[in-house]
């Protein structure tokens, strides 16, 4: 299995610099824009064109697995995770960001086995930073290990936070309300547009807690695994074992920091993937 999951590995990455190529060649050009679940959910022909590829590539070298991607589902395919070996693919995540060439874009690329992550990798290719981690292997980027703040004090932590694409108006204020008591006593909070990044922003030390509520599991995995391999904490905003299919999460350089963030937030429910 051991040589099977580094072959897996070696063609996950080789997808990753690949699909980058296309995002980072389309990155100064105009996009035609579409709107998905509501008017700040986005969606461009590079978004269906990458994940379009990555389908193709991983059907050719691994014709037995599965696959869930950001559009596949957007256009009716069932999201399922199931014990056979599983791609999970966002093929831009930040296409808002992409869309007004903010520089903080990636293409986000998990293997899951018996429902559980394997392989992670989260490539911007705007800024050539290259994510990798497997399962008890540790975490890099460009080659080099990350490792975590390792902050545990709200008042001495960087946070990050994301609003998302729901505009549902009781969900959008509860969010608001947490940001706000959460910021009485952080030192800062950032917003980058990127669930797969600010995870390994997180993993790198540089920021030290991230919430969410309303992400997908294709948001996540790959940046789930970085973040672990790095010495970080992922779980869910209650407090509880993370679900990444529970479309939240809390991330944090400790779980002493995550549990202090989680004792301030009012919980926001949505659908299961």
């Amino acid at each position: 299995m051991a040589a099977d999951m580094a072959k897996i590995y070696e063609v996950a990455v080789k997808i990753a610099k690949d699909a980058g190529g296309m995002i980072r060649e389309a990155f100064r050009l105009d996009q035609v824009i579409q709107t998905k679940e509501g008017a700040m959910d986005l969606v461009t022909e590079t978004d269906q064109n990458v994940e379009k590829y990555i389908t193709d590539m991983v059907e050719e070298s691994f014709p037995t697995h599965s696959f869930i991607g950001e559009e596949s589902v957007a256009a009716g395919k069932k999201c399922e995770l199931t014990d056979n070996p599983t791609w999970i693919v966002d093929p831009i995540d930040g296409t808002t960001n992409f869309v007004h060439r903010f520089p903080f874009v990636a293409v986000s690329i998990a293997v899951a086995v018996n429902k559980d992550i394997e392989i992670g990798v989260v490539y911007n290719p705007i800024q050539d930073q290259l994510y990798t981690a497997r399962k008890g292997q540790g975490a890099f980027v460009n080659g080099k290990p990350l490792k975590v703040s390792g902050k545990e004090n709200l008042g001495e932590a960087l946070l990050l936070g994301e609003f998302g694409a729901d505009r549902n108006p009781e969900n959008f204020k509860t969010k608001m309300d947490n940001f706000h008591k959460i910021m009485l006593q952080a030192r800062g909070m950032r917003s980058l547009g990127s669930a797969a990044l600010n995870m390994c922003m997180i993993a790198s030390g540089v920021n030290d807690g991230y919430i969410e509520y309303g992400i997908h599991i294709w948001d996540i995995a790959a940046g789930y695994l970085i973040l672990r391999e790095a010495g970080g904490v992922v779980l869910d905003p209650s407090g509880d074992a993370v679900d990444l299919c529970s479309r939240s999460v809390l991330c944090g350089s400790t779980d002493k920091l995550c549990r202090e963030i989680a004792s301030k937030v009012n919980h926001v429910r949505y659908e299961r993937d």
